[in-house]
């Protein structure tokens, strides 16, 4: 019903979108009795239907858009460049966010990252430090609930322990032990936002293993509990409310309202005193570019022209194959074990038990890296089954010989920023309100592509050292994105050469605040979701202050 999506009288806060970021400021906005209204574009999903979801995930032929109701003119999108970027894949609109279906690892970026140092690269340094965001990190783990142990011997200083104990190592976790301590090679425990037992009125993991893209049991932290704390509160959450612009007043130099859609063809505005956008870092750049007027021909806090320049993004690195021998695998939907030994120096040498050195090829600058043990390689009874033409008890032959045989490894590859990559507008194909969509500029930088090289090293050194008959390899040309959009309105101290201040406030707009990876000034290798928390619980505390 339009009423429902009506707008509010003038509020204190108007937050666009309603994942991770935005449900986290407006919960914590409202809970310190602000008036907050947030504008989410898509729908939302009722957790009861998550059962339902999860079937249709293990069988064919739905696909993880589907399953979150991802496509059509709503989420078209423009790739260009050397390196296709497939957006749609791994993205939700809707209440939560990309939190739906994530995989729920949650780490903290190392102080080298913050300082522009990690790995052996020259990337530009935030205008802070991690202990401007410690607190805040804290904090995050807190809102979300983490599970964790302090068993990481290259993590950054923790002020206290996790709030819930650390998932034990998995089986196949074991098999990785045994090398991985003759190659030297230190593995340590996952932290992951999902209950290892019960917490914040939610249940322990329930192991139905499909985590990504459904964990129909809620253990699994997704921004819905928060965008429901939000409401409790007293916020409201306007859904498939497509924000289609910002509107300045006389000057230019503050919001006044944000121009959003409805179902049913109308279009409202809502009036706040602040603004955070928290849509992510392709929807808020499009969105800043959109939002043209007298004041700002090119765009919304773009004097700098850097809005939507220096996209960034984490690359998959992996290998694997079969063992002569039960791996477990697809047992468990998480990862409970990796090895951060090579984030802040790539290059250091594995020894073999033969006594032989695996070495980096290259003596040029790497980036910062990460190594996960998988626990879901291999296809699945399911997958086997479906593909094979056998039946009876020569397909329960082929399953028992084929099944839980596959074993790998997998990581991320930072990608230094790139003025080049970025996210801009295309007028030549529009989304069902008729703007331009985004259009992905995306290459790999020879770093990137250095490092995804040494991580394939250390990955085959491991495999061959278990016995692995490795089949595949992603590395350089094989790569993929992990999804993780950084970069695009990066934070600094000076306004020709950033969009946002270390207050996360935009340079040119007095009440407008940014909460996303968005602001990342480099990305590290680490999942970005902690940090986007400790972000947003920062950006809210600069908001109070200033309402």
């Amino acid at each position: 019903m339009a009423a429902e999506r009506d707008p509010e009288p003038r509020v204190d806060v108007c937050v666009v979108g309603a994942g991770p970021a935005g449900a986290l400021v407006a919960a914590t906005l409202a809970r310190r009795g602000h008036d907050v209204v947030v504008l989410e574009a898509g729908p939302r999903f009722e957790f009861d239907d998550r059962e339902n979801q999860m079937e249709r995930a293990i069988r064919p032929p739905y696909d993880e858009a589907e399953i979150w109701e991802m496509g059509g003119e709503r989420d078209r999108y423009v790739s260009s460049g050397e390196q296709y970027y497939p957006l749609n894949v791994s993205r939700v609109k809707g209440v939560g966010g990309s939190t739906l279906h994530w995989q729920g690892m949650v780490m903290r970026l190392h102080e080298t990252d913050f300082a522009g140092t990690a790995g052996s690269g020259d990337d530009p340094s935030w205008p802070l430090d991690y202990d401007h965001l410690q607190e805040y990190y804290a904090a995050a783990e807190r809102e979300m609930g983490v599970a964790g142990a302090s068993d990481n011997p290259f993590a950054p200083p923790r002020e206290r322990p996790f709030p819930m104990p650390a998932f034990p190592p998995s089986y196949s976790d074991s098999l990785f032990a045994d090398v991985c301590e003759r190659l030297g090679i230190a593995m340590h425990s996952v932290p992951n936002a999902r209950n290892s037992e019960p917490y914040d009125d939610r249940s322990a993991c329930a192991g139905y293993g499909t985590c990504q893209p459904v964990c129909p049991s809620g253990a699994k932290y997704s921004a819905d509990v928060h965008a429901a704390e939000a409401e409790q509160a007293g916020a409201r959450i306007i859904d498939r409310a497509p924000v289609q612009r910002l509107l300045t007043g006389s000057g230019g130099d503050r919001v006044t309202a944000a121009e959003y859609a409805t179902p049913d063809g109308e279009t409202h505005r809502q009036e706040a005193r602040q603004f955070v956008l928290a849509a992510g870092g392709v929807e808020i750049p499009r969105l800043l570019l959109l939002s043209t007027d007298e004041d700002h021909p090119d765009g919304l806090a773009n004097s700098s022209g850097l809005v939507g320049h220096y996209f960034m993004e984490h690359l998959f690195a992996g290998a694997g194959g079969t063992l002569d021998q039960r791996t477990r695998q697809n047992h468990i939907g998480f990862l409970t074990s990796e090895t951060h030994q090579f984030y802040d120096d790539p290059a250091q040498a594995v020894t073999r038990e033969d006594g032989t050195v695996a070495v980096p090829e290259t003596e040029d600058a790497l980036s910062p890296m990460k190594l996960e043990f998988f626990n879901y390689a291999g296809p699945s009874p399911v997958e086997i089954a479906l593909n094979g033409e056998e039946w009876g008890d020569d397909l329960l032959d082929s399953l028992q010989d084929a099944y839980g045989r596959s074993i790998a490894m997998g990581g991320l590859v930072g990608q230094r920023p790139q003025k080049s990559n970025r996210v801009t507008l295309d007028p030549s194909t529009t989304d069902d309100h008729g703007n331009p969509v985004p259009e992905i500029h995306w290459s790999l930088d020879p770093r990137a592509r250095r490092t995804l090289e040494r991580a394939n090293e250390i990955q085959h050194a491991v495999l061959n050292e278990l016995g692995v008959d490795v089949s595949w390899t992603a590395g350089p040309d094989s790569t993929g994105p992990a999804y993780h959009h950084m970069g695009t309105t990066r934070m600094g101290t000076d306004p020709d050469e950033s969009v946002v201040n270390p207050r996360l406030r935009t340079h040119d707009v007095d009440n407008l605040s940014v909460a996303s990876s968005s602001v990342f000034v480099n990305s590290g290798a680490m999942n970005p979701t902690l940090t986007i928390a400790a972000l947003a619980l920062k950006a809210a505390d600069h908001v109070a202050a200033d309402l």
